[in-house]
């Protein structure tokens, strides 16, 4: 029998339950929801705030790598970033975690030894998930195995999108139940969502589920974090605390490319889900390339001017 928070339990007793649970949900309105996330974009920051957002943002980021052409020399390179993003100010707080495949966990753990910084492997045949869920759940095995603190799971995209709600509930449950000490993101890849209340629903699915964090997407499709997806998921997150006691992390990922852009998803969290959410322990910005221009923009602040070309290395 499915298991979920003791105050939505009858939500998950059957398919049908579960049917009318999410689709009993409020529908949102798109165009209040984006004309809202376009207003909290336009927040002006003064410059005191802004280097703590900055340094803020930093500790935020999963700093990410996930290519084929993956090598263990590449991983080592990116978690000797990670634990000194600026290795010429040593005050520069470290990223929150690195983010590899599988098969590069342990070569990451190694790396990361001592330092402060998780070790994040997405798994569940990622990005697109098509896998049976024996394959799934021994790719959230193996980088369990070696080590890894965070596991990012893909949903069953197919599965929700036509409406076997409760396939896509069992199977978070069982990737949770592999996880053992390791914290679950579950990915919905919203791009391919469609709309705003299949956003709503599945991050709804996720939290019943028992996911630590939900993700807007993996980074591989044309549509991935907006302004407008995130607001959706930190109202959601918000909720759900406010009716169970239980709190969720959020973590928008791919196309956060700006210091700006980082600093305008801050405001969402700090004006929507609240100050307990602007932490690194509940709040993630999935990003490759973010990194450098945060450093960009930090070295501006400090010295009152941009360094050339060379200042950040190239990932």
């Amino acid at each position: 029998m499915p298991t979920t928070a003791p105050a939505f339990a009858d939500a998950t007793a059957s398919d049908s339950a579960l049917r009318r649970f999410l689709h009993g949900l409020p529908g949102v309105d798109a165009v209040g929801l984006e004309a809202r996330a376009a207003s909290l974009g336009t927040r002006s920051i003064k410059t005191t705030a802004k280097a703590y957002a900055i340094d803020l943002a930093i500790s935020m980021i999963d700093l990410t790598t996930l290519e084929g052409s993956d090598t263990p020399g590449k991983v080592r390179a990116l978690a000797a970033k990670a634990v000194h993003p600026d290795p010429t100010d040593r005050t520069t707080p470290h990223t929150a975690a690195v983010c590899v495949y599988p098969d590069m966990a342990a070569t990451a753990v190694a790396a990361l030894a001592g330092s402060g910084v998780k070790v994040a492997s997405v798994a569940t045949a990622f990005p697109a998930g098509r896998a049976a869920l024996d394959v799934k759940l021994a790719d959230v095995r193996d980088a369990v195995a070696a080590g890894a603190d965070e596991i990012d799971m893909v949903i069953d995209r197919g599965a929700f999108l036509s409406g076997r709600y409760l396939k896509v509930y069992e199977e978070i449950l069982a990737v949770k139940a592999e996880c053992g000490r390791a914290r679950l993101k579950v990915i919905f890849e919203t791009g391919e969502l469609s709309t705003y209340d299949n956003i709503r629903r599945a991050s709804w699915l996720g939290m019943l589920a028992g996911a630590d964090f939900i993700k807007t997407s993996t980074g591989k499709v044309g549509v991935n974090a907006t302004p407008a997806n995130t607001l959706l998921m930190l109202e959601a997150v918000r909720d759900f605390r406010a009716q169970t006691g239980i709190q969720i992390g959020v973590k928008p990922a791919g196309g956060i490319r700006t210091s700006k852009d980082a600093v305008k998803f801050l405001v969402l969290v700090n004006e929507t889900a609240g100050e307990d959410w602007l932490d690194s322990h509940w709040f993630r910005f999935g990003a490759s390339s973010l990194l450098n221009d945060l450093l960009m923009q930090r070295q501006k602040l400090s010295t009152g001017r941009y360094s050339g070309p060379d200042y950040v290395t190239v990932d």
